[in-house]
């Protein structure tokens, strides 16, 4: 699976951030969640029009994200 297949970036939907294709849920918003410790069902329940693979498509998301950038931490 490619996340680029679920998840989409537009300057004309949600400001640019990226959000699953066809919908306005933010990929933030199911990471925050994950984060959070809701269940990938759990939050397939609170946005129905989810597939079930855009939790796997917004974690591969994260993590080429986290490869292409460092985030500094507090010494």
């Amino acid at each position: 699976m490619h996340w680029q297949d679920f998840i989409t970036i537009d300057p004309e939907v949600c400001h640019g951030k990226a959000c699953f294709k066809g919908t306005r849920i933010l990929v933030s918003v199911v990471l925050d969640n994950l984060g959070a410790g809701l269940s990938p069902e759990e939050i397939l329940r609170s946005y129905p029009s989810l597939p079930p693979q855009a939790i796997q498509a917004a974690l591969q998301y994260a993590a080429d994200l986290d490869r292409e950038r460092l985030v500094p931490l507090p010494a």
